[in-house]
């Protein structure tokens, strides 16, 4: 069987290989029979796939998390990626079964990532923001480093929760070395801090789904309650304008109260963090649409931009360019 992966094929090249259920939605179709909508995936990226009239022992069978063997075709479907499937089974004890070979990762180690981002907390010399989140990061360790950032569009693999702070901090240095103004040690702080409720919204790594919490409550509040409480443990008083400030960063780095912030940045340092989380999402969605995106051609559209796709310039080297 070829050792190919998803996106090492070609538009209507037939396909067979393993692949993880990253997920698997029931739905019902026009003629009243449920088919599966799948996400499938493996380390070049996700795909979508619908698996038609479903039986409910298949239904009950082709659960998120389970490895499969597909024979299909690769298509576009309205201008996205798809797999027209022909057959699915579930992968055989003697084949491979661990979710974890198919989970796409961040291009640095988790001890990479720690090295670096600790560098940093250096730098964070506030002491009631250092040791807040010297706490939060202990506490959450594992899950910061091997976490995704979302369950799609920007950051979703692998340690993404990790590597999307850590490109924002390196972001973040910078601003801070351009704008003096800006107060370096609460940026810095707010970086760290602004996605790690993601530890508590999300699932993992593989077949990411959304915890109970983190529908019903989501990553902005649970963070803003964990530096709470880490202010209970540390015996700061989280009235202080120190914390106040921090919190604030967490609260607004949406940017708008319908992307989910409860309040706007009302802090340089607010609108800052924003607008770096902004850019670094961004650059992320578009690197991994367009890296499966042919040169000469148009992207598929991005749910993330507003539904926008992006032209891939034929042109490779940008910088011999005169």
């Amino acid at each position: 069987m070829s050792i190919k992966k998803i996106f090492d094929y070609q538009i209507d090249e037939k396909l067979e290989l393993f692949v993880l259920i990253k997920s698997a939605n029931v739905r019902i179709a026009k003629n009243g029979k449920k088919f599966i909508a799948f996400v499938l995936a493996d380390a070049s990226g996700e795909i979508s796939a619908k698996f038609w009239d479903a039986t409910d022992d298949e239904i009950a069978r082709f659960q998120p998390g389970k490895v499969a063997l597909i024979k299909g075709k690769r298509e576009v479907y309205q201008g996205n990626p798809q797999i027209k499937l022909f057959h699915v089974r579930l992968a055989a004890e003697d084949e491979p079964q661990d979710p974890r070979l198919f989970v796409k990762r961040a291009p640095l180690k988790a001890e990479q990532m720690a090295d670096e981002i600790n560098q940093v907390v250096f730098a964070i010399t506030n002491p009631d923001w250092n040791r807040i989140v010297r706490f939060l990061l202990k506490k959450f360790q594992k899950q910061f480093f091997t976490y995704p950032a979302a369950k799609k569009n920007h950051h979703a693999f692998a340690g993404g929760l990790a590597y999307h702070s850590l490109s924002m901090l390196r972001l973040a240095q910078a601003v801070a070395k351009q704008y003096p103004i800006i107060n370096a040690p609460l940026l810095y702080a707010g970086v760290i801090l602004h996605d790690m409720g993601k530890t508590l919204e999300l699932s993992g790594a593989v077949a990411t789904s959304y915890t109970v919490t983190g529908n019903l409550i989501g990553h902005i509040v649970l963070i803003d309650e964990q530096i709470v409480l880490a202010c209970h443990e540390l015996k700061i008083d989280e009235n202080k304008e120190n914390v106040v400030l921090l919190r604030h960063l967490i609260l607004s780095h949406h940017g708008l109260l319908e992307y989910g912030s409860p309040v706007r940045p009302h802090l340089l340092e607010a609108e800052v963090l924003h607008q770096i989380d902004q850019l670094d999402a961004s650059i992320q969605m578009l690197s991994g649409v367009l890296e499966h995106t042919a040169p000469g051609e148009f992207s598929e559209k991005i749910f993330g931009m507003d539904g926008r796709n992006f032209y891939r310039p034929e042109i490779a080297d940008f910088s011999t360019k005169n």
